[in-house]
């Protein structure tokens, strides 16, 4: 039987090593600091990212790769069958750039089951990593794509910004719930419902905002086992804490995951970023 590749993108944001170990190849999104355009990852880094915003003189957006990037890394594995699965549609165009992709392999008898996941970074990656262990068991491509989409299903991405103002400017929360966050200064906790960025609460001041951000994973883990991402951009001591008394909450974590998001992600969301991913196995 011929084994199912396995695709992403780098918002899986999976830790060093970790794609390479599970035969998952990764396609890079595209990141705009002033003039200059690199691959995430590779060529702009989340420092990069956090430098330019704290300064505020230097753009920063961001792109999705072309179909041909995506072609090509098709045509690289060496598979017919492929799943290829990816960040919101409702956050990017990776997806559709990837369906199109899929589409034009198509006439050369590869083909490719795309996965919007409505989720983002080790929510992502939870999704990929569950598709990669399905086809190492030899799932077929229907399997694999079951395992991906069962998987992102199963998955809550919390976090907790200092500012929505970076996520307004980008365009993936709206006018009004910019608002949100911005009467009385009080710090947003957001989620992404549906495949969109959502306020979840407002909370008074940072620390209580972290402790009930802390509250709600415990209450979306529940009994089960799971597995955890803290993510975090420039607060890697606070990233550690949080972990750490995550670890004390629940004693049913299968795998935890401490990080810091990439380029793409750090440029919607700016410095301060604490995120939780809860993924029920």
């Amino acid at each position: 039987m011929t084994r199912v590749a396995v695709v992403t993108d780098s918002t899986a944001y999976l830790s060093p090593g970790l794609a390479d170990a599970h035969g998952i190849s990764e396609v890079p999104l595209h990141v705009v600091l002033g003039t200059r355009t690199g691959a995430e990852g590779l060529e702009v880094s989340p420092g990069d990212v956090a430098a330019a915003l704290a300064e505020r003189r230097v753009q920063v957006s961001t792109s999705r790769p072309t179909p041909h990037e995506f072609a090509a890394v098709y045509r690289a594995t060496g598979a017919t069958c492929l799943v290829s699965v990816h960040l919101s549609a409702e956050l990017s165009g990776t997806y559709e750039a990837a369906t199109l992709a899929a589409a034009e392999v198509a006439d050369e008898g590869i083909e490719v089951h795309v996965v919007d996941s409505r989720t983002i970074a080790m929510g992502l990656g939870f999704a990929v990593l569950a598709a990669a262990r399905a086809a190492a068991v030899g799932g077929d491509i229907d399997e694999v794509t079951a395992a991906a989409v069962d998987r992102a299903a199963a998955t809550d991405t919390l976090f907790y910004v200092d500012t929505l103002e970076h996520l307004r400017r980008g365009g993936r929360i709206g006018a009004a719930a910019a608002l949100f966050g911005a009467a009385l200064a009080v710090k947003p906790l957001l989620l992404v419902r549906d495949g969109r960025i959502a306020p979840l609460e407002k909370v008074r001041t940072a620390s209580k905002a972290l402790a009930r951000l802390e509250a709600l994973v415990v209450e979306r883990a529940g009994e089960a086992q799971v597995d955890l991402a803290v993510h975090h951009l420039a607060a890697p001591d606070k990233a550690e804490a949080l972990a750490a008394r995550l670890q004390e909450s629940l004693p049913r974590i299968v795998d935890l995951h401490v990080s810091e998001v990439g380029a793409v992600v750090g440029a919607h969301v700016g410095p301060g970023l604490l995120g939780v991913v809860v993924s029920r196995r």
